[in-house]
């Protein structure tokens, strides 16, 4: 049901005003003549400010839109009226969640589809997740459809937190590394280049590049800040324009192991999307067209939306792969088997798990790697600093 205000005259003639709950403006307008109102002004209640403003600011969290998913399944699943589910989850989830379910309760009350209300929410609901919510209520399985939408939310859930947990260690061991850092140029230096010049000391190459370096950053950073802040803000706008992504991309691509872990977690996602899109009855076309920007990647999604084309022209979605150059010989090669034994979201299912466990094995090998390499870079930083600090003092002990 959706609320109206409205302004009338009652049958003593007196002026009165209020808030009505009707299915729609027609109806509204019924209930207050039926008790001899003139009316005066009617209109839909207008969204709260405060809402709007909190919905526009704070999204709904993944784990929040998965935990949604997974309890509107199980309680459609038990034969709970859509319209009863909505209600008991509105009282049980987080504020931020639970409006964005109240905005989806009014649509629904009002006549809405659930995948309409949902788009209408501005819960930050994916494309993909509408188009299979649409398909599921045309279907009349729903709750089967929520449920797999569940599973898949999970998984994504899950694996996004190994791809996180593994590079938490080598972002701590850096920003240590950068903080100590500053603090020693900031700090430390400056008091040994006054102690090294009241002693007269000769001074290393390292040691002048040791204090031109710290009293660079201490006299002017202020604008070695703004410059670093400045060229952030350019290299973040330019990363969203269409040859900036691509650029980006395409050399992140190409980086040792994190490329290639990158390829696996995109291909996860393709193949476990058209997966479910396909078991919903979706179209392979349709289901290319809302991929393409669903996956995060301005290089992958350009390759599929190619490949759409083709197959809008009339070839198999294994040939119009194929032809995308970003995608390997594998992939096609299995999803021509599923369309010939008619089980393409079988075998593409089949695909995102062999991916998933190729993307899991090249973040260990990542983890590996990664640790290494920082303590290279912490061992040619300490060692430079060593020689800039010592020798100078080696020197003006061998003067005496």
């Amino acid at each position: 049901m959706r609320e109206f205000v409205y302004k009338v005259i009652n049958g003593q003639g007196e002026r009165a005003e209020g808030l009505l709950e009707a299915s729609d403006l027609k109806q509204a307008a019924e209930i207050l003549r039926s008790k001899g109102m003139v009316i005066t002004k009617l209109e839909e209640e207008k969204e709260d400010f405060l809402s709007q403003f909190w919905i526009s600011f704070n999204k709904p969290k993944k784990d929040e839109i998965s935990n949604f998913t997974r309890q509107l399944s199980t309680m459609i699943g038990a034969g709970l009226p859509l319209v009863d589910a909505l209600k008991i989850l509105k009282e049980q989830s987080k504020p931020v969640m639970a409006v964005v379910i109240e905005k989806v309760l009014k649509e629904v009350e009002g006549g809405s589809s659930l995948a309409e209300a949902l788009r209408n929410s501005g819960g930050g609901f994916t494309e993909v997740y509408l188009s299979l919510v649409k398909a599921g209520e045309s279907a009349g399985v729903l709750d089967n459809i929520l449920r797999k939408l569940a599973d898949a939310l999970e998984k994504q859930r899950e694996f996004r937190s190994k791809t996180k947990g593994a590079l938490v260690y080598p972002a701590i061991v850096v920003v240590g590394m950068i903080v100590v850092a500053v603090i020693m140029m900031v700090f430390v230096v400056p008091r040994l280049t006054t102690m090294y010049k009241d002693f007269g000391a000769e001074l290393p190459l390292p040691t002048k590049i040791l204090m031109g370096a710290s009293e660079f950053m201490v006299n002017y950073w202020i604008f070695l800040a703004a410059a670093v802040v400045g060229l952030l803000i350019m290299f973040q706008r330019w990363t969203k324009t269409e040859v900036g992504q691509v650029i980006v991309e395409q050399l992140v691509l190409k980086v040792p192991i994190w490329g290639k872990l990158k390829k696996d977690i995109i291909l996860t996602e393709f193949a476990r999307t058209m997966a479910l899109l396909a078991n919903a009855g979706i179209s392979v076309l349709d289901g290319m067209r809302i991929v393409a920007d669903t996956l995060g990647s301005k290089v992958y999604g350009d390759g599929v939306k190619r490949a759409a084309m083709r197959v809008e022209k009339g070839e198999s979605m294994a040939e119009s792969i194929k032809s995308a150059e970003e995608f390997p010989e594998i992939l096609s090669q299995m999803i021509a088997v599923g369309e010939q034994t008619g089980k393409v979201d079988e075998i593409l299912m089949k695909l995102a798990n062999f991916y998933e466990s190729e993307s899991e094995t090249k973040i260990k090998a990542l983890t590996s790697a990664i640790e290494p390499i920082i303590m290279i870079f912490m061992g040619i930083g300490v060692g430079f600093l060593v020689i800039a600090v010592i020798m100078p003092i080696y020197n003006l002990t061998s003067q005496f």
